[in-house]
């Protein structure tokens, strides 16, 4: 049943990344052009996010456990060390340099742009350096 309703859950995030934009990189390259090619539909669709997502917290925080799990897995770590840094920065850059985020990315292999197989697969071998070198 997880399985199912998680999977239901990422065609709806898709399908809502895809009617954003947000896996044409042209257009997020251009709302990350301020000082040029500005476009700033993706603010819409960022705000419009946190507005539900806040509703969301607010309404799941009422609950005593989620509905598919015993507790919430909730981080308990609140400092702010040189991998988080290191991270959102990597993050950031490769976001601006390619135009694709994870969340954007994986949708767009469904129009199986070369752009975004070579980021997924950037990604995926970013991801096991990281492991590798964290191993060691």
């Amino acid at each position: 049943m997880q399985i199912v309703i998680a999977a239901l859950i990422g065609l709806i995030f898709g399908a809502g990344i895809t009617l954003g934009g947000m896996i044409n990189p042209a257009k997020v390259l251009n709302f990350f052009d301020v000082a040029g090619t500005w476009d700033p539909s993706l603010a819409f669709v960022m705000g419009s996010a946190l507005i539900v997502t806040g509703i969301g917290y607010r309404l799941v925080w009422t609950r005593p456990a989620p509905v598919l799990a015993a507790k919430f897995q909730v981080p308990t770590r609140k400092d702010i060390d040189p991998a988080l840094i290191g991270g959102a920065a990597l993050f950031g850059i490769g976001w601006g340099i390619a135009g694709f985020c994870p969340g954007g990315a994986i949708p767009a292999l469904g129009l199986f742009e070369p752009q975004a197989f070579l980021f997924v697969g950037s990604m995926l071998a970013g991801l096991f350096l990281a492991r590798t070198l964290r191993k060691s």
